[in-house]
C-alpha cells in the first residue's frame, strides 16, 4: 500500500512538472531572433504578405493568447503543421520517434554492459594496474566531446576499416542493430564513463560491510555473495545516476543524429530550429521533454524496489 501510496503522488507531480515545461518551451522558442512569416515566404516577400502569413499563424496574437491557443491544440494532441515539410507535426513525430527511442536504449543497454563488468573488475583490483587503466581509461572517454568521439569512431571504423556504414538507419530490425551500433557506442561510452566510477565506489564500499562478510562466513559461493549482496545493495545509489544520465543521453542524440546523418528526432529538430518552424520545435521538444520525465519516474520506483525505505 506505501508502494502504491508513492507511485500515485509520483504520478500527480507530473501535472506541474508538464505545464511549467509547456510555458517554459513556448517563451524560450517565441524568444529566437526571426520571423517564422518571413523566412517562409522569403527575404523578397511584400510587408501585406508577411502580415497576412502572420494572421493566419496567429503570430500577430499576445503571447499569452498565443499560449493558451497552444494549450488547447495540446489538449487534443494537435501539434500543428510544418510549413517547412509541409504535413503534420504529430505524423513527423511518429515517423521519426522510434529512430530516436531505439537509439536512446540501444545506447543505455551499451553503457549498461560495459558499466557492471569494468566496476566491478576495477572494484575487486582496488589499485592495482588494471583498476588504474580502467579508471584512466574511462577519465579520457570522460573528457571527450561526443562529436568528436562520434567523428573518430566514423573516420576509424567506417572510412578506413569500412566494417561499419557512414549514415543511415537500415530497412530490416537487424539493419537498425548493425547501422546505429556507432552511434549507440558514442552515446554509451559517455555515459559509461561517469557510471564506472560510481559503481565503483559503491561496490567498495560494500565489499566491507558486515553483511557482506557473513555471507561469507555462511559458505556462500562467492558468485553468490557478488550478485546478491555486493551488486544489488552497490547499484542503488548507481540506478539513480542512470536515470539522470539517460536524460542527458537524450539531448546528445541531437548531436550525434547530425553526426551519422540518422534520420531521428534529433535531425529533425535541429533542421526545424534553422528554419523557425515554431510547430516542429515545440512538438519535438515536448516529446524530449517528456521522455525525460518519463525516464524520471521509472528511475524511482525502481529505485523504490530495489531499497524500500524510500516508499516511506
Amino acid at each position: 500500500m506505501r508502494r502504491f501510496n508513492y507511485i500515485v503522488v509520483r504520478l500527480l507531480q507530473l501535472i506541474p512538472v508538464a505545464l511549467g515545461i509547456t510555458i517554459v518551451l513556448f517563451f524560450l522558442i517565441r524568444s529566437i531572433p526571426g520571423d517564422p512569416a518571413q523566412i517562409r515566404l522569403g527575404i523578397h516577400a511584400t510587408a501585406e504578405a508577411v502580415a497576412n502569413l502572420r494572421a493566419r499563424m496567429g503570430l500577430d496574437q499576445p503571447l499569452w493568447t498565443q499560449y493558451l491557443f497552444f494549450l488547447r491544440d495540446l489538449a487534443s494532441l494537435d501539434l500543428g503543421n510544418s510549413f517547412m515539410y509541409d504535413s503534420p507535426v504529430g505524423q513527423l513525430i511518429g515517423q521519426r520517434f522510434p529512430i530516436t527511442l531505439f537509439l536512446v536504449f540501444y545506447a543505455t543497454v551499451i553503457s549498461v554492459v560495459l558499466t557492471v563488468p569494468m566496476a566491478i573488475w576495477s572494484a575487486l583490483r582496488k589499485d592495482r594496474l588494471a583498476d588504474q587503466m580502467i579508471r584512466g581509461g574511462f577519465v579520457l572517454a570522460l573528457g571527450m566531446p561526443q562529436f568528436w568521439v562520434g567523428i573518430l569512431l566514423l573516420m576509424i571504423f567506417s572510412v578506413r576499416i569500412g566494417i561499419f556504414p557512414v549514415s543511415g538507419y537500415g530497412d530490416t530490425f537487424a539493419d537498425h542493430f548493425y547501422y546505429l551500433f556507432l552511434p549507440a557506442f558514442t552515446l554509451g561510452l559517455s555515459q559509461a564513463a561517469m557510471l564506472v566510477r560510481s559503481l565503483r565506489s559503491d561496490v567498495i564500499d560494500v565489499l566491507g560491510a558486515d553483511y557482506v562478510d557473513f555471507a561469507r562466513a555462511k559458505g556462500l559461493r562467492e558468485r553468490m555473495v557478488l550478485m546478491k549482496h555486493i551488486l544489488r545493495n552497490a547499484l542503488i545509489p548507481t540506478v539513480t545516476i542512470l536515470g539522470l544520465n539517460v536524460g542527458y543521453l537524450v539531448g546528445g542524440t541531437v548531436v550525434v543524429e547530425r553526426v551519422f546523418a540518422i534520420p531521428g528526432m534529433g535531425m529533425l529538430m535541429l533542421d526545424a530550429i534553422f528554419a523557425r518552424d515554431y510547430a516542429v520545435v515545440q512538438g519535438a521538444t515536448l516529446v524530449f521533454a517528456g521522455i525525460v520525465v518519463i525516464i524520471n519516474i521509472a528511475t524511482d520506483l525502481t529505485y523504490s524496489f530495489l531499497d524500500p525505505r524510500v516508499t516511506l
